[in-house]
């Protein structure tokens, strides 16, 4: 009894620290790499091990070691088939084997530490078939230190082998990285590690409960030494038994499924009720920061199950949270997901920083539960298009300005509004369904095209490109074919310097306006000539220049296409519902019918 007592007691990840290859878990690729390469005696001579931490690389460096320098009674041999000790393993093991020299390079950096290696490879092993250095950290290695390195490391000697370990392989020199077998040691997946803690704690003699278990293995973050540091630390803190109530204590966990109402009463708006929740699992012990968090993960999971349902079959989850995830993600739309997983971000961030986290926390649910049921900007333009068609006489047709000579066409307009955060969010949220089914097709229908908020076009429609020998009838042919051509000089000569004054097949008659190029008369007719095919004659009036040109008509449309925009019953309504709003765009498009489009300005979460 009193041996038992005086005996250092050794923690799990050191008891159940993998001896061989059958042990190792989680990293069956790497462990079937290595047999193969065993079984046809082509074993490198230096490998590099990456991975986060523990999840197996020390260990592996080991266990490598032992199957270099494997011996028996039947003689040297390498082999991965190391569940009878041989002669050399036991001192291996326990890190005490004259030939496997371990240097931690965090503590050995320099060029010196490097030249002891150098001047030892020399020298043959003691006892053991080869010598083995295992340099653990080796990203910390200076760049002289790495560079004196690469001569033995590509040419060592046939009894020598190099095993690297680190947990930043993109600081290790590509020089190093091309003299080495590559491994990288994956996190352990959550069904893995959990039947490896289970069978740990089988042996142990300790019960537990399937919820601590999936606690433990998800704060584990796949890393076998973390899990088992975890589980170390519940069995304690539990009194040598593993409970899912005393692992929430130890994490600072709330309840998964009080995590889960806390999520449904933000979401669904019960403010009160969120506020109360909060404050009782804050009483009970847990974390602001970590409630944020776990709130943030359950968010992430309902978007995951949203868009590839068959993640709620993840065994680290718990049964609530596979039912109700499933169940969430059918009601809730990735716009609000997305929303509150930005908010929530956010609050975590001024949550940490904050004096008092508990009201940074209520702060950041206020403010979720608030926005979890904002419209979307199509929905706002959608209700309120019903209430303008359902309620107000449709806008007569915006005025039309007189064409130019040969300009030709109609106009369009596209209007683009944009809002800040409203603070009529209650009133918007109140728009009566009705208000839109109240709207009869029948006077839709019947309605003019400047007042039936069809969607246009997003893009301009691409001019058609005109053969090499093209046909020119009218003065806006022209512009279209120097737009196909991509003759930018031109087509803005043609639209902002000149104004037509008569137009046939082979001779053209314009006025220069104001500070016009009169060399564009010149280069104008040896486009045309090369486009066509045949010669053209462009002469300049000698009347004063009267009307305006394609560009100042176009700017005159889009001036009264901008004053009819403020005039639509719809553009009014959206104004007022949304103070500080202003209309910043209205694009006109040529022979097309009027027809306004809506497009709010993205609305920034931050700002709410």
């Amino acid at each position: 009894m009193a041996d038992a007592q005086t005996t250092p007691y050794l923690v799990l990840a050191r008891k159940y620290r993998p001896r061989d290859f059958s042990t190792l878990v989680g990293q069956d690729a790497m462990v079937q790499t290595l047999g193969n390469a065993f079984a046809q005696n082509r074993i490198h001579h230096a490998f590099i091990m990456t991975g986060v931490r523990g999840v197996g690389k020390t260990t592996t460096a080991r266990i490598l070691a032992r199957a270099f320098n494997y011996e028996d009674e039947n003689g040297r041999r390498p082999t991965l088939d190391l569940e009878k000790e041989g002669m050399h393993c036991r001192a291996i093991i326990e890190g005490r084997h004259v030939d496997v020299i371990e240097m931690d390079a965090a503590s050995n950096t320099g060029i010196n530490d490097i030249r002891e290696i150098i001047d030892s490879v020399k020298y043959g092993p003691a006892s053991a078939p080869y010598k083995v250095y295992v340099i653990d950290e080796v990203h910390m290695l200076s760049t002289a230190a790495f560079n004196g390195l690469l001569k033995t490391l590509e040419e060592p000697p046939p009894y020598v082998k190099f095993i690297f370990a680190t947990t930043e392989i993109r600081k290790v020199p590509v020089t190093i990285l091309s003299r080495c077998q590559r491994f990288d040691l994956r996190r352990i997946p959550a069904d893995i590690m959990t039947a490896y803690l289970e069978k740990i704690l089988g042996q142990e003699g300790i019960g537990f409960e399937p919820d601590a278990l999936a606690m433990i293995v998800r704060a584990g973050e796949g890393s076998a030494r973390d899990s088992l540091s975890l589980l170390d630390q519940a069995i304690a803190h539990g009194g040598g038994s593993v409970s899912a109530a005393t692992v929430k204590t130890m994490l600072g966990l709330g309840d998964r499924a009080r995590i889960i109402d806390l999520f449904e009463d933000v979401m669904g708006g019960r403010v009160a009720e969120a506020l109360a929740a909060l404050r009782e699992l804050y009483d009970l012990g847990a974390d602001p920061q970590t409630l944020l968090a776990d709130l943030a993960e359950f968010t992430h999971l309902v978007t995951r199950i949203k868009v590839v349902p068959a993640a709620a079959d993840d065994a680290s989850l718990t049964p609530d949270e596979k039912s109700r995830g499933r169940d969430l993600a059918q009601r809730l739309p990735m716009r609000a997901l997305t929303r509150a997983w930005q908010i929530l971000f956010k609050g975590n961030e001024e949550t940490g920083r904050a004096g008092n986290a508990l009201q940074a926390a209520e702060m950041t649910l206020i403010r979720l539960a608030y926005a979890a049921d904002l419209p979307s900007p199509d929905e706002v333009i959608s209700k309120l298009s019903g209430q303008v068609l359902a309620n107000a006489p449709l806008p007569s047709p915006a005025p039309r300005l007189p064409q130019n000579g040969g300009g030709g066409g109609g106009s369009a307009t596209a209007l683009r509004v944009e809002a800040p955060m409203p603070v009529a969010t209650q009133a918007i949220a109140s728009a009566q369904p009705q208000a839109i089914a109240s709207a009869q097709p029948q006077a839709i229908a019947s309605a003019q095209p400047q007042a039936v908020a069809e969607p246009m076009p997003t893009t301009r429609p691409q001019a058609v490109v005109q053969p090499a020998l093209a046909t020119v009838a009218t003065y806006k042919d022209l512009i279209a074919l120097a737009t196909a051509k991509r003759d930018v000089l031109v087509k803005l000569a043609l639209e902002s310097q000149m104004r037509p004054i008569s137009f046939e097949q082979g001779r053209i008659e314009v006025a220069l306006a104001d500070g016009a190029d009169p060399g564009m008369i010149a280069t104008l007719s040896a486009r045309l000539q090369t486009w066509t095919g045949q010669r053209w004659l462009v002469m300049v009036s000698t009347k004063p220049p009267e009307g305006l040109t394609i560009r100042q008509e176009r700017e005159q449309r889009k001036e009264a296409a901008t004053a009819a925009a403020h005039e639509d019953p719809l553009v009014k309504a959206i104004l007022e519902t949304f103070p500080g709003a202003k209309v910043v765009n209205v694009s006109v498009k040529d022979d097309e019918a009027a027809t306004p489009e809506i497009a709010p300005a993205p609305i920034e979460e931050d700002d709410e």
